[in-house]
């Protein structure tokens, strides 16, 4: 995705949103329809991407949810301004830990993805050792960055790199970037949904998952992207979507899968699979 989950392994697709909504509506209701406890075969909306648990009118409306972006002589945007200033000349410079720890958070495909939060947890994530968990990553991804799009196709905002004309992070999708809005972060929507769901899978690592889910989103700032006010309002579109997706028996069956199977994989004492140590260190300057 330019900045939500429906990307290709290598590159951003916004455009892959408007042809598959009104697929995914008859897909998900028929994996709906599957009994809570079985694994029924998940609907995709492209190869290798799975639709996510929600139909899209049970999404949250994000038009209806957020207010409109900060205006362009208004307090909120002079702060947002300050925050991308201080974002490239003092704590995540072009080339330093923090821009490159940023440029690995845009990533969001799958498998490479599934690791972001191994080193909160402690924990690998991968397709072979916990594939409940794997999916159910990919799952929520999709329903939390789908759920961005009303406001964003609405307020259509321009972001960071294109209003100071300058670069990001990922100089190979700035093309898409630049049409596809910036408010809210999609981006930041998936990574808090990620890191809400897994606090209720692993609760006694909450503060490091909460930590890392905000560090998540203040990439996307680090990587000159995004305005803060975006990844804020990125964030409550994430809380929604998460209280909606409790509402669905099929998210609620893989989660309770999820913390069983991640459990079994703590207690075998496997280590993550990022490098936690460079992490640390990269995330340790995050404002």
């Amino acid at each position: 995705m330019a900045d939500h989950p429906l990307k290709s392994p290598r590159s951003s697709r916004p455009a892959v949103l408007a042809l598959t909504i009104s697929a995914t509506a008859v897909l998900l209701a028929a994996c709906a329809a599957n009994l809570p406890g079985q694994s029924a075969k998940v609907p995709e909306l492209r190869p290798g991407v799975p639709a996510g648990y929600l139909a899209p009118e049970a999404r949250p409306d994000s038009l209806a949810l957020l207010p409109q972006p900060p205006t362009a002589e208004s307090a909120a945007f002079a702060l947002d301004k300050d925050t991308a200033k201080l974002a490239q000349t003092q704590w995540a410079k072009p080339g330093s830990a923090r821009w490159k720890q940023a440029q690995l958070d845009a990533d969001l495909s799958f498998p490479a993805a599934a690791g972001t939060f191994s080193c909160a947890l402690k924990a690998p994530i991968s397709e072979a050792q916990t594939p409940r968990l794997y999916k159910l990553l990919q799952r929520t991804m999709v329903d939390a960055g789908l759920a961005t799009y009303r406001a964003k196709n609405r307020y259509n905002r321009t972001r960071p790199f294109v209003f100071t004309n300058t670069s990001s992070c990922t100089p190979d999708d700035e093309a898409k970037l630049a049409k596809d809005g910036s408010y809210p972060s999609g981006h930041s929507a998936a990574g808090w949904a990620w890191a809400l769901v897994l606090t209720e899978i692993v609760p006694d690592r909450t503060d490091a998952i909460l930590a890392r889910g905000r560090a998540f989103g203040q990439s996307r700032i680090a990587c000159n992207v995004h305005w803060q006010s975006d990844v804020n309002e990125g964030r409550m579109v994430a809380a929604a979507t998460v209280a909606r997706l409790h509402g669905d028996p099929v998210f609620e069956a893989d989660l309770a899968a999820a913390r069983d199977e991640l459990a079994k994989v703590r207690a075998q004492g496997l280590p993550p699979t990022r490098d936690c140590a460079a992490e640390a260190a990269a995330l340790a300057t995050n404002p």
